[in-house]
Formats: C-alpha cells, sequence, structure tokens
C-alpha cells in the first residue's frame, strides 16, 4: 500500500489522511472488539444455562442474547447468516430443554 511505509514492526503513515485513517481503523477495531466479546459472553451464558438444565434461565438469557447477535450482525462486526445460524441452534438447544 502506498501509504505505508514498513518500520521495524509498525507501520507507518506517509500522508496526513493515512495517518487520520491509522486512528480510525484504531478506534473502530476496539468497539468491533468490545462489541464481539459482550455478544460472546451473552452466548456463553446461554450455553451455561443449558448445561445446568434450568429452561427458564436458558430462555431469559436467550431473550437478551438474541438482540446482542442481530445487531452484531448489523454493525457488520459477524455475517448476518452467521448470527442467524447462532440464534437458531440456540432456540433449539433451549426448546429440546422442554422436550427431554
Amino acid at each position: 500500500m502506498a501509504a505505508f511505509k514498513c518500520k521495524g514492526n509498525h507501520l507507518m503513515a506517509n500522508t496526513k489522511s493515512a495517518k487520520k485513517a491509522v486512528r480510525k481503523i484504531e478506534t473502530r477495531t476496539a468497539a468491533n472488539k468490545a462489541h464481539r466479546t459482550r455478544m460472546r459472553n451473552e452466548v456463553r451464558r446461554v450455553e451455561e444455562a443449558i448445561a445446568s438444565g434450568e429452561q427458564d434461565k436458558a430462555m431469559a438469557a436467550l431473550n437478551a442474547a438474541e438482540p446482542l447477535i442481530a445487531r452484531t450482525a448489523q454493525k457488520g462486526i459477524i455475517h448476518p447468516n452467521n448470527a442467524a445460524r447462532k440464534v437458531s441452534r440456540l432456540n433449539a438447544r433451549v426448546k429440546a430443554m422442554s422436550q427431554g
């Protein structure tokens, strides 16, 4: 890329606009990591509730996780199909608790 010159392990921006782009990317990356971590924590809470066998707790955790998963996909942090697959599989596992 013309805007960057490698200097050791650091990328150095050559132009003012490239420097600003680097700052924006760092900010966006931090926000995306936070969103992804929060989503993963919510999914983990659902999975822990499923493992404990408490359907009410699992349903409550799923109701909290589902909008977070959808929002993460809407922001482009994960693929929409990935989000749909996560929600579908968690729903199926919570539903199976009542039947099993």
